[in-house]
């Protein structure tokens, strides 16, 4: 795990993404543009310079000829230093916006030929933030504004439910269930993996009270500073991906696994005067 503090405005934007996957033809490389040209452009009342991402890994595919799920019409090349090269020019033009990047399943799989996540990182002059990383959001006077907890994270979410209503309700507790308890005093949680794009928002509970012999109602609230936050009043994000299902003539792993299609995307937190006021979904 890693441990950084990042000094930042009281108001800017945090874009949540990751698993660009740049190595397969069925990489969908005009959302990856929308994200680059969104972060070089102006976003929520705020300018461009206000713009900072985090990556949650799995840059690239990193699946080579002695990987059971090679396929040679989707690999654009199993070279590993290929792939290091691309993404690196992927990254270039935003480069000064990334506070770091996490570790991935795809890239970790090339651990004989080094730590490609790490190399990457050295190369774009950004944090490695290994598997796990938390990061100390503060002001310019080093004053803590709120903490984030950001892993690219291994378990699936799926659900199985009959109505969509209640498959995007199951998703949203299994996104909920998989981070709560990894850190106690982070108010935004984020991991990747899934290519899903999912939201969870804070949830206060009214409950009753007396002060001076009369009945009050209040709202349970956390402080984005306190040394523990309650699960209920956090933020989840699953990060999306930028990954196609289908490739026009060919048959990809996860066609031939049957997922289910899901949106190319990413997610956009909103800080404003020091506190998240709104995280977007974003569907390139």
């Amino acid at each position: 795990m890693k441990l950084i503090e990042k000094r930042v405005p009281n108001d800017f934007n945090l874009f949540l993404f990751g698993d660009d996957h740049e190595g397969t033809i069925l990489r969908h490389d005009r959302g990856w543009l929308k994200l680059v040209d969104m972060m070089e452009s102006p976003y929520g009342g705020l300018p461009a310079r206000r713009n900072y991402g985090w990556h949650h890994g799995d840059f690239m595919e990193a699946i080579m000829i002695d990987d059971p799920r090679y396929d040679m019409e989707t690999v654009k090349t199993p070279i590993p230093m290929e792939q290091l090269d691309a993404s690196e020019k992927n990254m270039k033009p935003i480069k000064h916006k990334l506070v770091g990047m996490n570790e991935g399943n795809h890239p970790l799989k090339l651990w004989k030929f080094g730590k490609m996540t790490e190399m990457l990182c050295n190369r774009l002059n950004i944090e490695y933030g290994t598997w796990a990383t938390k990061i100390l959001w503060k002001d310019s006077k080093g004053r803590t504004m709120f903490k984030s907890f950001h892993t690219h994270g291994r378990k699936s979410i799926n659900s199985s439910a009959d109505d969509q209503e209640r498959r995007e309700s199951n998703m949203r507790l299994i996104l909920k269930r998989h981070l709560k308890e990894k850190m106690g005093d982070c108010v935004l949680m984020a991991k990747g993996h899934t290519h899903r794009i999912i939201i969870t928002e804070p949830k206060k509970r009214l409950y009753i009270t007396d002060q001076g012999g009369k009945l009050k109602e209040r709202y349970t609230s956390s402080n984005h500073t306190d040394d523990y936050i309650h699960p209920d009043h956090r933020w989840y994000v699953n990060t999306g991906s930028f990954l196609n299902l289908y490739g026009e003539n060919v048959s990809g792993y996860a066609e031939i696994a049957e997922y289910d299609p899901m949106e190319h995307g990413f997610a956009v937190a909103q800080i404003r005067d020091r506190v998240i006021q709104r995280i977007d979904p974003v569907v390139v």
